[in-house]
């Protein structure tokens, strides 16, 4: 069954969004107060509406309480944002994500009932840092306030041994859930084969444990 989600706010990061849920499969409603945005996407979503998103009236008569989350995407707008969070959450929305400027309009949103809050340029930016400061670091996903997935290169330590030798459960947290080597991905490692080089892995770790691993 498809996921239904509501984008409310076409700017960049609404575009983006929309786009990649799209091409997911997801089943999308989208919403902006500019038809030029709406248009856009108008072929490729399964309702799209030209709207006043500081209304609540109007915003009730979107259809949210048939979707399964809502993101409110108008991280500039304050008062569309408000307003888009509490009738979702009053129309029974199970999951509502807010788009935030900044940490004090965060903890607004979150007062008047959303869910999540993401911030897209914080979040950007650390990401870009991390890769940065590691040559091993590959890619980084937030799993919530204290768990993290990654993919990285073999430590140079770690090269020739196995997993079941280096014992990084005990060591770090961190379970390895698959090995990409050669184009081929194993989704159940074996502990008693040597890592190579070339070897790519997926660890679910905590983030502090990012920092003893000193990934650089």
């Amino acid at each position: 069954m498809k996921k239904s989600i509501a984008v409310l706010g076409l700017g960049r990061f609404g575009q983006f969004l929309t786009a990649a849920l799209c091409k997911g499969g997801a089943d999308v409603l989208i919403a902006d107060d500019s038809e030029e945005n709406v248009r856009k996407f108008a072929n490729d979503v399964s309702c799209a509406v030209t709207a006043d998103l500081n209304d609540p009236e109007i915003i009730r008569g979107l259809g949210l309480s048939g979707v399964d989350t809502v993101v409110v995407s108008m991280g500039s707008s304050l008062d569309s944002s408000i307003m888009c969070v509490m009738v979702a959450k009053e129309l029974g929305v199970p999951h509502v994500i807010a788009k935030a400027a900044s940490l004090r309009m965060g903890e607004i949103l979150r007062r008047v009932g959303a869910d999540e809050i993401i911030y897209p340029e914080k979040e950007s930016a650390e990401l870009t840092a991390r890769r940065l400061m590691s040559s091993d670091f590959l890619e980084f996903f937030d799993l919530g306030s204290e768990l993290c997935v990654c993919s990285l290169k073999p430590k140079k330590e770690w090269i020739g041994k196995t997993l079941r030798e280096l014992r990084l459960r005990d060591r770090y947290r961190m379970n390895i859930v698959a090995i990409r080597e050669n184009g081929q991905t194993s989704a159940s490692p074996d502990p008693d084969e040597p890592l190579n080089e070339s070897c790519e892995l997926f660890a679910v770790l905590e983030r502090s444990t990012l920092e003893q691993l000193h990934l650089r």
